[in-house]
């Protein structure tokens, strides 16, 4: 896919002018591009690779406490789910007050600002404290995933400008140099020009999507699901699979223009996608290109519904309202043609493949079948999809390519709810966060309550959501209390200079599902970048911070004083 990279130039000059510079330079001008292309170094106090929430908020962390950072991102977009993936926030019901660091409120205002400052909006929508562009029912802020890019790029701008941030993006890890417990460097590639780099520091965090920098290093990890015997958590199945890993989404975004035609060529796999269904347990409710789907709290048949032109659906959850990025009653009349919404639904999860631990080939395939699932899905809606009207389909649904920047329309990373998952100095467990077993564990009933670490460097709340496995499994869905983030579970067993920063973390297969979701992955970021600075500042190692009680208590009123809340309120509602 041909991309255009608008940050890269702009890294790379910055990686110059900070003395980040570029090792064997010599005299002859195309001596050193010939070099470039396979003995490039870079050196800096930290590096991040994977430019996603996580990976973002680690690298402000670290940068706002004077580190100098060097941040790769796959695709072009820095951002991850938010942005590349194309998915609005998640977000528990209190993060309007609290619950999340000040930097993401940072983030959240910036977004709605850059609306109120470049947008048409009306009157309304202007005054309004609260502004969600597309008034989409998952989220208090759903919005056009490029916003959220600008003002993510706006917030590392200063770093960029005066050169202690090198942001790469289009560039994977492709191998590492490690010494018994430590990371010395790890080898980057550019997917555009193929030049290699080497990075060196003393720290490392692993922020990418897959944990793809756990294999490369060696630190112990694990994938799939636990079995009871290893966790004792009530929804554990009784055997273990490590292939058995949550289904992924190739999102995309669509607009509707009543009267017109923008049908899509039939996809290549529709006559497949349109009759399949998907082999679970317990049983998936019918086909997935329709209405209805296994509700995820009961697993019983519930039945959707599908109107962008705006009637009543009466009880039934109206998809086209549930994403939905752009509200045009939002904006002047006549700014949009019709609202926008994103599609990340049941129907397009992707059940048939894992892209954990396979190999590039494989990967492919499963990326390929994927988006053939999510264009039929578009093909079925404006084709076949039942109206309430008694006709079949919405011809005037758009694919609106430029949403996702992407030749294809589909997003340009897929959706991923589960990763390899760092073997940690402490791994969360259902008891700790899954409501019914906390309050069996703790002999409580009491509500309001939250889940509380003796280590905690962050915060979170999201019910415990899984989806769809790729080893069939039916969704796993149901209430978690508001935890903390324990610092235990951000340390790794063995490895001393590389940390995770997304879904990567000491959770199992069933409190990742708590854990995976905007804010909680950037509240991970935030606490690594930071616990990195504060050990560089102590001349301390980073296991010492948890295990020292007074290092541990000076770095928890080091976060606080950052904004950075470390606990919930004990009178929360």
């Amino acid at each position: 896919m041909k991309r255009r990279n608008f940050i890269q130039s702009i890294a790379l000059s910055t990686a110059t002018a900070s003395g980040l510079s570029f090792a064997n330079k010599t005299k002859s001008s195309s001596t050193k591009k010939e070099r470039l292309k396979t003995n490039a170094s870079l050196n800096t106090d930290l590096v991040i690779i994977g430019g996603g929430l996580g990976g973002v908020a680690a690298a402000i962390a670290a940068l706002r406490n004077g580190l100098t950072v060097v941040l790769t991102e796959e695709t072009d977009w820095i951002g991850g789910q938010l942005t590349s993936q194309g998915v609005p926030p998640d977000e528990h019901p209190w993060i309007e007050t609290h619950g999340a660091p000040r930097s993401y409120r940072q983030l959240r205002n910036g977004i709605r600002d850059y609306y109120k400052r470049y947008y048409p909006l009306t009157d309304e929508a202007k005054q309004s404290d609260h502004l969600n562009p597309g008034a989409g029912q998952v989220s208090r802020l759903c919005h056009e995933p490029k916003v959220a890019l600008a003002v993510l790029i706006e917030m590392l701008a200063p770093y960029i400008s005066t050169g202690r941030l090198t942001l790469l993006t289009e560039h994977k890890p492709i191998n590492a140099d490690v010494r018994n417990t430590e990371v010395n460097s790890i080898s980057i590639q550019s997917l555009r020009s193929n030049q290699k780099i080497k990075l060196i520091a003393p720290y490392f965090v692993d922020a990418t999507e897959l944990g793809d920098l756990l294999p490369l290093t060696g630190t112990a990890y694990g994938t799939g699901t636990e079995s009871k015997t290893e966790t004792n958590e009530n929804h554990a199945p009784e055997q273990a699979d490590p292939k058995n890993n949550q289904s992924f989404t190739m999102c995309f975004a669509m607009d509707y223009i009543p009267g017109e035609d923008h049908v899509i060529e039939k996809p290549v796999e529709y006559d497949f996608w349109s009759k399949h269904i998907p082999n679970l347990t317990p049983a998936w409710s019918g086909p997935l290109l329709d209405l209805q789907y296994s509700q995820p709290s009961t697993l019983k048949p519930k039945k959707l519904a599908f109107d962008p032109d705006g009637k009543d659906t009466g009880e039934r959850l109206n998809l086209w309202l549930y994403r939905r990025m752009i509200d045009k009653r939002n904006f002047v009349e006549g700014t949009y043609a019709g609202d926008i919404t994103l599609v990340n639904w049941p129907q397009n999860d992707y059940m048939l493949g894992n892209l954990v631990d396979v190999d590039q080939q494989t990967f492919d395939k499963h990326i390929y079948h994927a988006k053939q699932l999510s264009l039929s899905l578009l093909y079925w809606l404006q084709t076949e999809a039942p109206r309430q009207d008694g006709n079949k389909g919405w011809p005037g649904l758009r694919l609106r390519k430029d949403i996702m920047g992407t030749d294809d329309g589909l997003s340009k990373y897929p959706y991923v709810r589960e990763s390899r998952r760092i073997k940690a100095m402490f791994t969360v467990l259902e008891e700790h966060v899954g409501k019914e077993q906390w309050e069996i564990t703790n002999r409580q009933q009491s509500k309001g309550k939250s889940a509380r670490f003796y280590d905690s460097v962050g915060i979170g709340y999201y019910h415990i959501d899984l989806h769809p496995t790729s080893n069939g499994n039916n969704y796993i869905d149901f209430p978690s209390i508001p935890f903390e983030i324990p610092l235990g579970s951000l340390i790794p067993i063995r490895m001393e200079n590389i940390f995770p920063a997304c879904k990567n973390i000491g959770t199992t297969h069933i409190t990742n599902g708590c854990f995976r979701l905007h804010p909680v992955e950037w509240s991970i970021g935030e606490a690594v970048g930071s616990l990195i600075s504060f050990s560089i500042l102590k001349q301390v190692k980073p296991t010492a911070v948890r295990e020292q009680k007074e290092l541990l208590s000076s770095f928890q009123v080091f976060l606080k004083q950052q904004g950075i809340e470390t606990s919930w309120p004990v009178d929360m509602p």
